[in-house]
């Protein structure tokens, strides 16, 4: 089970990092973070801007809105700048947060949750002239309490999918076996038509060999092609054994790397948790060019567009498996930054 991080003395720094090293603070001037949340602000806005202006005149994106739909961050939640542990955020008189809110519209850092003061003489030799830093900072007591069974399943997770090979064999099916006999069930994505039509989606799902290890999609199968996943070594995904069979190669295993990162806000930081989304935008788009939907007249909100991935055909499979590999190497360096920001909350049985 996770302990809490154990008393040290408090070393002031000047220089942030993502894994949390207890024996160290790191401490920012208000001008410091005050730029450093604006410019978190600014990197995210870029890709959400363009998809709530589509939201304010009624339109959704078959695409990205998934981010936002299964996902349950808002685009605002988002946008909040966390340093993660074992930062302070100087604030003497309350006047950066004060600015922050007011600059961005958005609520006070004062009322985010698992974020505290700190106590004058709490981090003593911080500043220049010998004053004490009072500012914001993660609560490590009130985080961890409130964290403890989501902080243990999250880095049990992480370090058994990281430790197996990915499996790059499945070439996106899984988004196939959803549309299976849609002549009975209908679609999934109703606003877009099938590229094969339901006669040639059935003909793809029914020669090719499926091997979906991820439950969450899985349980998103037509019915009558939940006996054609081959799974992992005829293994079938479900909640329970998640944890023993998530691999690296699985793409919404890399997409989910966003949800355990912003489940852990503010432990880990928001730059860490925008990598992640970054990963899960990427891997979006090929999820759905991969797919057996037809994205002719959709926009990626940068004013490109999602030409198909033709997984029907070896030429397209091939191309499937070059990104996939590639979204893999992403997603592994990402596992060890998250494992490695959970390491001081982990105690020795935890990781045994």
């Amino acid at each position: 089970m996770p302990g809490r991080p154990s008393p040290s003395p408090a070393v002031p720094r000047t220089a942030p990092t993502d894994a949390t090293d207890p024996t160290a603070v790191v401490v920012l001037r208000p001008e410091e973070w005050l730029a450093r949340s604006a410019a978190h602000r600014e990197r995210i806005e870029a890709r959400t801007a363009p998809l709530l202006e589509l939201h304010g005149r009624g339109e959704r994106h078959p695409v990205q809105d998934f981010l936002f739909g299964y996902y349950t961050h808002s685009p605002a939640a988002l946008a909040r700048w966390h340093p993660g542990a074992g930062v302070v955020l100087a604030d003497p008189d309350g006047a950066a947060a004060a600015a922050e809110a007011e600059r961005d519209g958005a609520p006070h850092r004062g009322g985010w949750r698992h974020l505290r003061t700190t106590e004058a003489g709490e981090i003593p030799g911080a500043e220049p002239d010998g004053r004490p830093t009072v500012g914001w900072t993660v609560d490590a007591d009130a985080f961890t309490a409130d964290r403890a069974t989501g902080i243990a399943f999250t880095a049990e997770l992480l370090e058994r999918t990281a430790a197996r090979p990915a499996r790059l064999g499945c070439f996106g099916l899984h988004e196939w076996a959803m549309a299976y006999r849609s002549d009975l069930h209908g679609v999934r994505h109703s606003r877009l038509p099938l590229r094969l039509g339901a006669e040639g989606t059935d003909a793809v799902v029914e020669s090719q060999r499926i091997r979906c290890t991820h439950f969450d999609a899985f349980r998103f199968f037509a019915p009558e092609a939940r006996g054609l996943n081959e799974g992992a070594d005829g293994v079938l995904p479900t909640r329970a054994g998640m944890r023993d069979m998530e691999q690296p190669g699985c793409l919404h295993a890399g997409m989910d790397l966003y949800k355990w990162a912003y489940k852990l806000l503010p432990w880990v930081s928001s730059d860490l948790v925008a990598d992640c989304f970054d990963l899960a935008w990427d891997i979006r788009a090929l999820d759905m060019r991969a797919s057996p939907y037809d994205l002719r007249g959709v926009t990626d909100l940068a004013g490109g567009d999602y030409p198909p991935v033709r997984i029907e055909t070896p030429e397209g499979r091939a191309e499937y498996v070059r990104a996939q590999r590639g979204f893999a190497d992403r997603g592994q360096a990402l596992r060890a930054r998250l494992l490695a920001a959970l390491a001081p909350l982990l105690g020795d049985d935890a990781r045994d």
